[in-house]
């Protein structure tokens, strides 16, 4: 096997316009289909976002310790859990890449505005959406992350070169106008509109794919200018609903409705609500409550939901990675006949993700289908 950060020798002596033999390598429909490679990302090198990130919704950022490194054991610690996550992944024979990092602690400048530093590569899911074979880099409205994406652009061009095809959503402006000031300015009183529609603005993870038909939220990251950003570039042959969220700062959608399987979706039931026609017929799974999720490490605050206890991730219709202390919902999904691989995993929460926020899934052994 080469280096998961690295192009073989091979690849890079090709030009793009070499022929290969072998299949793309960018095949991912839905969120089930047999998984065949991933990206997971890594906690290594991130910073804690200043406030001059008006979506940072961190109490550290709150509390002066923004544009900081995250505590060093924090970090250690998170990665430790990755690496474990990525071994048993590797062990059930599928393939692992990883991000390249490079120095968050760097300022990014812009015409438009101003900050000290990133923030962090772990959640591949964030800045990414992989439909079909394409890689769709997204506009998202967090001024940390303006070049977090770069850290995976080498393994992009390897796809690329393989017969992916490869895009990138308008760079966001971020001035002050692409934001709902008034709601920043009076005491962070945050909600799930504090971008404005100055510009598209979305992140992959307020997306989930079932074949034709995808399932988005306008939440804190995305509006409606970014839905229709990406209903446009899909064209007709995918249909974008909406789902609606009670959550006043809905970050993502995979801690409100969390496709399961073909016709199964798992729901937060305190976040969810009306449901769209297109999935009636489904079956809908509520979550349990939550158990464990440490709140306090290393004198950063946990500020991921609770609810992300069901941001899940499949390796088939029946395989799911669930954090080891969530009893009720691993009961729960063996109930459905699902098979759960429970594994401690409760401090990546602490730089933002858990299972699927922290996976790409890249290549999935499947075709494009409908479930609606």
């Amino acid at each position: 096997m080469t280096d998961d950060n690295s192009i073989s020798s091979m690849t890079l002596s090709k030009g793009f316009d070499d022929k290969t033999e072998a299949l793309c390598p960018v095949n991912s429909w839905n969120e089930w289909d047999p998984l065949e490679e991933v990206i997971v990302g890594t906690a290594w090198g991130a910073h804690i976002p200043p406030l001059a990130d008006p979506v940072s919704e961190l109490a550290a950022t709150k509390l002066g310790m923004g544009g900081q490194p995250f505590p060093v054991e924090l970090v250690a610690r998170v990665q430790s859990q990755l690496d474990e996550f990525a071994r048993v992944l590797m062990a059930e024979g599928i393939t692992v890449r990883r991000p390249k990092p490079f120095d968050l602690s760097a300022r990014i400048e812009t015409p438009f505005f101003s900050v000290p530093c990133g923030y962090n590569f772990m959640n591949a899911r964030d800045l990414v959406l992989i439909v079909g074979d394409q890689i769709i880099e997204t506009s998202s409205p967090s001024r940390t992350r303006y070049f977090e994406a770069l850290a995976y652009r080498e393994l992009f061009k390897e796809y690329f070169r393989m017969g992916a095809r490869w895009v990138s959503a308008p760079k966001p402006e971020l001035s002050d106008c692409s934001y709902n000031n008034e709601l920043f300015r009076t005491s962070m009183n945050l909600n799930q509109e504090m971008t404005s529609e100055y510009e598209p603005l979305f992140d992959a993870a307020d997306f989930v794919r079932c074949g034709r038909d995808i399932f988005c939220q306008r939440g804190a990251r995305t509006n409606k200018f970014g839905i229709e950003w990406v209903r446009r570039h899909l064209g007709q042959n995918f249909r974008i609903h909406e789902i609606e969220t009670r959550c006043k700062f809905s970050v993502h959608i995979d801690t409100t409705f969390v496709p399961i399987g073909p016709g199964r979706v798992l729901v937060n039931p305190r976040w969810i609500g009306k449901l769209p026609d297109a999935i009636k017929g489904w079956d809908v799974i509520e979550a349990p409550d939550p158990e464990g999720n440490a709140e306090f490490f290393c004198g950063i605050t946990r500020e991921t939901s609770s609810f992300i206890a069901m941001n899940l991730f499949l390796i088939d219709e029946e395989r799911v990675f669930v954090d080891a202390q969530q009893s009720r919902l691993i009961k729960k999904l063996k109930s459905i006949g699902m098979r759960p691989i429970p594994i401690p995993f409760e401090l990546p929460p602490f730089l933002g993700g858990a299972f699927h926020c922290v996976t790409l899934d890249i290549r999935r052994r499947g075709n494009l289908n409908s479930y609606c």
